[in-house]
């Protein structure tokens, strides 16, 4: 099983940055996909961006293309979310996804931000 840790997040002012990181530890091989969800209360899980392990091809929804991105570091195995211009709406808890072969998918502890004045 993989297990995810997450870091970054926190508050913001709109049109500022922040990265989020998530480091998989366990058995990393069976990872298929890291990806980024988004939850605010009352509303369902939404994925925000998404990377394959092995190839390296990233997606991003269309309501963060442009300012978030996705990236990972081979050498830390650390998958990163890279948030840019920031708005009220992008206030969310963020979790950290990890598809594994024929495994359940693995979730981080969820780290909260919040874009505000």
């Amino acid at each position: 099983q993989v297990q995810l840790v997450e870091s970054g997040g926190g508050l913001v002012r709109p049109g500022g940055s922040l990265r989020l990181s998530c480091a998989p530890s366990g058995s990393i091989s069976s990872i298929l996909t890291m990806g980024w969800y988004r939850q605010v209360p009352g509303k369902q899980r939404e994925l925000v961006a998404a990377i394959n392990w092995s190839s390296g091809r990233t997606s991003h929804a269309d309501s963060v293309k442009g300012r978030f991105t996705i990236s990972r570091d081979n050498a830390k195995n650390t998958v990163y979310l890279q948030m840019n211009t920031l708005k009220p709406e992008d206030t969310a808890v963020y979790y950290c996804n990890a598809r594994q072969l024929l495994r359940a998918d693995a979730w981080g502890q969820g780290t909260q931000v919040t874009v505000s004045s």
